[in-house]
């Protein structure tokens, strides 16, 4: 365990500015190519000839089943990496790699669960996602399929995250860059080649998450990690696994409500301003992704160096880590929501061609995006929390985003602006954040002053 410390010692003394871009430029890079992994994977479909608009509709409602399997990967991975990385800044590898096995084998059972459920049940929750009669059909085979590779999915995302939290971000990246690049390859052999169409697809899919989840696994048993998944650490121990899935619990929050929001800001939308509305939402809910994943890239480029430095009690480190992220993420929230607010329709023009769709929602992207500017706050806020083991703090930041803030406000603001009420619903998106970033911050001020002042003094106390 002596070789596995040295290898990770570079957390603690490496300048924290080149460490944050060598971390974090592999980490966001991997978001925005499993971003266009998912986009690239509806092209193929939406392409396949005479059903290819059914057939991208169909796989369309498979997204809310998909979200949750990715957001239960998000449990493990954001509660038991940072964990990890908490232990190795102490020296207790032993305990790092405790934490490591018990999310392993918590995975693997999670998984089985999940697939089972999948199979017997997708019919009934595709129908209630919104599936019609002539997609219900198409939606069953890719999902029956998805389901299968299950396993691969919530590997992948769940261990990379391991590779990640101990300094190794190009090799987190090249987990995902080798599912994608397999998929992209893929995708039309199957699809288009062998006739599959969309069961080709979700084939195509988990034969590449397959391929990254051995990459995964082989790294992680291999000699060049510094945290090994070893049989003795397999033992589930609730010491251990219950404070990870805490951690974890506020990122699955994030991803999992997705799709109650998602329903929620569509229904009222079809309600008050029809297809085009909901047309409109599909892509602003695109390009907020633009915004969320480099965000979160940059959150778990720093959370190795914030947990590891937390862990070995070097406050100014972390004090460092986490101001560097802070203006990391207000300069690019502030860039991007500038070209938004200067140049909405050029956004809106990247998804469709249809000129109505990309008039009004050009419009709908300055409301919906109003103050994008300040999320940057946010997103550090909310990582910093994770990086710190703070399952409370990372939890109710959420919560209080998604569930306190925007779906009620998704009702409410109609009937406070009924003057427009399509637009009212838009605006629930900025003005839940601006209150959101206002308590996120303010929670966090005292909650960063109290841990650094805990980390100043001596260890015995």
């Amino acid at each position: 365990m002596n070789n596995s410390k040295n290898d990770n010692s570079f957390l603690g003394t490496e300048p924290v500015g080149r460490l944050l871009m060598r971390l974090a430029l592999p980490t966001v890079a991997a978001q925005l190519i499993n971003m266009l992994y998912n986009i690239v994977d509806r092209i193929y479909i939406g392409h396949i000839p005479n059903v290819g608009a059914t057939a991208l509709t169909g796989v369309g409602v498979c997204m809310p089943l998909i979200l949750i399997v990715s957001a239960f990967a998000a449990l493990i991975s954001n509660g038991g990496a940072p964990r990890a990385s908490i232990y190795m800044g102490k020296g207790d590898y032993k305990t790092a790699e405790s934490a490591l096995g018990n999310c392993f084998v918590t995975q693997i059972i999670i998984s089985v669960i999940l697939t089972t459920v999948l199979l017997i049940w997708n019919h009934d929750f595709l129908m209630a996602f919104g599936a019609s009669e002539n997609t219900i059909g198409y939606a069953v085979d890719y999902m029956n399929i998805y389901a299968i590779g299950t396993i691969f999915v919530q590997l992948t995302l769940g261990m990379n995250a391991f590779i990640t939290a101990q300094g190794f971000a190009k090799t987190g990246m090249l987990s995902v860059l080798i599912g994608a690049v397999a998929n992209i390859i893929l995708d039309p052999i199957f699809i288009f080649g062998f006739g599959m169409g969309v069961e080709g697809a979700a084939l195509a899919t988990i034969i590449s998450q397959a391929m990254s989840c051995a990459w995964v696994l082989l790294f992680l048993v291999g000699k060049k990690t510094a945290l090994r998944i070893r049989l003795c650490c397999m033992k589930l121990q609730p010491s251990i696994i219950l404070p990870c899935l805490a951690l974890g619990v506020s990122t699955f929050i994030m991803q999992a409500s997705e799709s109650v929001i998602s329903v929620c800001f569509n229904s009222s939308l079809q309600r008050y301003g029809g297809d085009i509305a909901v047309g409109a939402m599909t892509i602003l809910s695109s390009v907020m992704q633009f915004a969320m994943l480099p965000l979160q890239g940059l959150g778990q480029g720093a959370q190795p160096i914030v947990s590891y430095n937390y862990g070995a009690r070097n406050a100014e480190r972390v004090k460092k880590a986490f101001f560097l992220l802070l203006k990391s993420s207000l300069c690019y929230s502030i860039l991007l929501w500038l070209g938004v607010m200067l140049f909405p329709e050029l956004f809106a023009s990247l998804f469709t061609n249809d000129a109505a769709l990309i008039s009004f929602t050009g419009r709908a992207l300055r409301v919906y995006l109003a103050v994008l500017f300040i999320f940057g706050v946010q997103m550090a806020c909310q990582m910093t929390f994770i990086s710190l083991g703070n399952a409370v703090m990372s939890a109710l930041a959420a919560i209080v985003r998604k569930f306190i803030l925007l779906l009620p406000l998704i009702y409410l603001m109609p009937r406070l602006l009924p003057s427009d009420k399509t637009f009212a619903v838009y605006l629930a998106e900025p003005v839940a954040d601006t209150i959101a970033v206002i308590f996120t911050a303010t929670a966090f001020f005292f909650t960063f002053r109290k841990a650094l002042a805990e980390l100043k003094k001596p260890a015995s106390e």
